[in-house]
């Protein structure tokens, strides 16, 4: 029976002729491992048990029973090749002899080298996410992106050409998803050394510097308010408009060292896609609300309160992994609404949207668990509503085990606290993800006060050193080593508890002021009339388009979800007109869609034409006003109007909020692709901001709203849904009802 189903196997699945004498076998798979028991590094890897009657062998040992480190290393008789491993209490090296036992390539120098711990030489191994070096390798999945296409990429830039932007507009690559684009900037970084070159740090073409650099520059300043706006600081140390790059990391620079309301005094327009809405966006332009739960504590009312509300609004409810609440599906305008019903129950912002702390998970601990050592639910609730809001250049996610068995898997996290019958042990660096990595132990046995002082000035060194949308671990691997070589973690122990570097009343002093300007945006928003006026839909009317009318919603066990994106190049992606210049044959007229005062400077927002959604940008930087269509043509969600504005090489564009494509303003083509938007003749008069737009119906056939509503993919009927332009005697123009028109004009200004 085996055997038929391997031949079925072998000649359907992989190709293989089933004529042959010998049917290929499974001839078993890499089982090497790296993990941590109850602190300790333990790894095994290669041949790390040879046989008995295995001669081609010879071992190295290394027995350091005070530091508590055991290797064993496996050479072949001649020691020119690692056949494997075991190592116990130093797992630094890992990944490099792994790598080295199964490529079965000559060791490039003595075997002995290699036994010595990473401790023991006084550095620490840097284990980075491994880059494939195949020319085959698949870098982007999304787009079918090779190593090989990608360094042929930069071989043809050249060393001034190529930068992370040039090559993802060349090879489509980190485009999609996103989630390659740290290993294609690697591979740039590596192709670049080999020209000669090396990889810029700094943060875009406005600022030459790094988000560290920045940071440094602005945290020296005499007088912060000297640097206390976006202006300021690019007019000082940057050049331009700015960008979808540098415009969010000083919003998040400006709210880690003054922590003003993030949406006041044009702030908001620096804010990336989720900060400006205080809402993460999700699919299809709809948001989701998640309030703050500390400790996954909540009371029977503020359960009823958030069934009640997520009833009110049909939104979509699921219990997160981080212990919270999480309701789906809102539109913009319904947020201060909703987070009006939520506050009378006491319930505050979540700051699920924001690059700063999440959540502080917990189990019960001592208050119900029999094990549990020290209350851990109540020591949750304290760290978390100390550190709630603090923005930082990356999320950062907490949890406090009541006993040594860990179920709140505070070693994971990016800081976290595990009792002890004496207190807790502070755990710093970790985290899950793509690339889980293991926290490390930096300080046992301490109260809880001593861990509050540490965590403060753990969390303030890493804002005011880290790179830009760069986690803890990442961070801290890259520091230097302590003193006696005992790597960053040691470190950190000279700087936060020893005070090395005379830093430590700044750290106290600056988290402080995070902590007692500490305010929930969300209650900031509702109780303020002109806040909630920022998540109006429309400027130009109080009618509004629901959720629905812009993309399908389908049920999915009982509740509301938006149907699947389709995949792109299929029906309803990657959008274009009928023709670049589709009106350049229409009547044209000067339309009122609202007064200057009711655009934000430096930003842009929706109005209503008919059934079609339009953005308006007011770039008030450089003097001018531009109109678009709203909806993004990658993935036909209506969410423009969301976008940062800046400039690449003095050129306005716009960056879709959804996925970065970004577009020019001037002519609506997209900058680093082949996408186009379609753009409208804007100007002011007076404080009346006028829009050159053909008829209703016209525009309406084009870019309405009925008529590029996401569908599900067995709703698309592409006869059916053809556009059809009405004739001019069949036409009833519906304009929204505060919409002034002027007077038409045969020709254009």
């Amino acid at each position: 029976m085996a055997g038929v189903a391997a031949k079925v196997v072998a000649a359907d699945d992989i190709g293989i002729p089933t004529d042959q004498d010998e049917i290929p076998a499974f001839t078993g798979a890499d089982l090497s491992t790296k993990l941590k028991l109850l602190g300790c590094d333990v790894a095994s890897f290669g041949v790390n048990q040879p046989k008995p009657d295995d001669e081609d062998v010879s071992t190295m040992s290394w027995n350091d029973c005070a530091g508590g480190i055991y290797r064993k290393l496996i050479f072949n008789k001649a020691g020119t090749k690692l056949r494997g491993g075991i190592l116990v209490g130093d797992a630094g090296d890992y990944t490099k002899l792994h790598k080295l036992a199964m490529s079965g390539a000559e060791l490039p120098e003595n075997p002995a080298v290699l036994l010595t711990p990473t401790s023991a030489r006084g550095q620490q191994e840097e284990e980075e996410e491994e880059i494939p070096m195949d020319a085959n390798a698949m870098i982007c999945s999304c787009n079918d992106v090779s190593r090989g296409t990608i360094a042929a990429a930069v071989a043809e830039l050249g060393v001034e050409g190529a930068n992370l932007a040039a090559v993802k507009k060349c090879t489509r690559a980190g485009t999609g998803c996103g989630g390659c684009e740290p290993q294609v900037k690697s591979i740039l970084g590596q192709e670049l050394e080999k020209l000669g070159g090396s990889l810029s740090n700094h943060l875009c073409e406005h600022f030459p510097y790094s988000r560290q650099e920045l940071m440094a520059k602005i945290r020296l300043e005499e007088n912060l308010s000297d640097v206390d706006s976006f202006e300021k600081i690019i007019a000082k140390y940057g050049s331009g408009d700015g960008c979808e790059n540098c415009k969010p990391v000083v919003a998040s620079i400006l709210a880690s060292l003054v922590n003003d309301m993030i949406l006041d005094e044009g702030r908001d327009a620096l804010q990336d896609t989720n900060d400006r809405a205080l809402a993460n966006m999700q699919r299809g332009g709809t948001y989701s609300v998640v309030p703050r739960v500390p400790g996954g504590e909540l009371t029977p009312d503020q359960l009823i309160a958030l069934g009640e509300t997520a009833k009110k609004f049909n939104l979509y409810t699921k219990i997160t992994g981080a212990q919270r609440v999480d309701l789906f599906g809102a539109a913009k305008y319904q947020l201060p609404d909703i987070w009006e019903d939520l506050g009378k129950a006491g319930l505050e912002s979540g700051h699920a949207y924001g690059k700063a702390l999440r959540t502080v998970k917990s189990c019960v601990g001592s208050t119900w668990c029999r094990y549990g050592v020290q209350d851990s639910v109540s020591f949750a609730v304290k760290v978390e509503n100390r550190y709630k809001g603090i923005r930082s250049p990356h999320k950062m996610k907490s949890a406090v085990s009541g006993c040594i068995r860990e179920c709140a898997e505070a070693q994971g996290k990016d800081f976290g606290m595990i009792a002890t019958e004496n207190g807790y042990n502070l755990y710093v660096g970790g985290n899950g993800g793509a690339n889980p990595v293991h926290a490390e132990l930096l300080a046992s046995d301490i109260d809880e006060e001593t861990v509050l002082k540490y965590l403060d000035r753990y969390i303030m060194y890493y804002i005011l050193t880290a790179e830009k949308l760069e986690r803890t671990a990442p961070w801290q691997r890259k520091l230097p080593s302590g003193k006696n070589g005992g790597g960053p973690i040691e470190h950190l122990k000279e700087v936060i508890i020893e005070d090395s570097l005379g830093i430590c009343d700044e750290l106290d002093r600056r988290m402080q002021h995070l902590v007692d300007t500490y305010h929930d945006e969300w209650a900031e928003v509702v109780k303020d009339p002109e806040k909630r006026k920022k998540f109006k839909q429309f400027v130009n009317t109080d009618e509004n388009q629901t959720r629905q009318e812009t993309i399908e919603f389908v049920d999915m066990r009982g509740q509301l979800r938006p149907a699947d994106w389709p995949a792109d190049g299929q029906a309803q992606t990657n959008w274009k007109a009928p023709d670049t210049d589709v009106f350049s044959r229409s009547e044209k007229s000067w339309i009122k869609v609202g007064e200057t005062t009711d655009f934000p400077v430096n930003a842009a927002s929706a109005i209503l034409y008919g059934d079609t959604q339009l953005a308006v940008f007011n770039n008030q930087k450089k003097g001018e006003w531009y109109t678009t269509q709203n909806m993004c043509p990658h993935k036909q969600a209506f969410v423009l109007s969301q976008g940062i504005v800046g400039d690449s090489n003095g050129t306005p564009k716009v960056a879709c909020p959804l996925h970065k494509k970004t577009f020019s303003l001037e002519t609506g083509n997209e900058l680093d692709g082949d996408l186009q938007i379609l753009t409208f003749d804007t100007k002011v008069e007076g404080n009346d901001v006028l829009v050159y737009l053909p008829a209703v119906d016209e525009v309406d056939a084009i870019l309405g709203t009925k008529g590029l509503r996401v569908l599900k993919s067995d709703c698309i009927n592409l006869a059916e849904d053809a556009i059809k332009v009405k004739l001019a005697s069949e036409r009833k123009a519906k304009v929204p009802k505060t919409m002034l028109m002027a007077k038409k004009e045969d020709t254009q200004d």
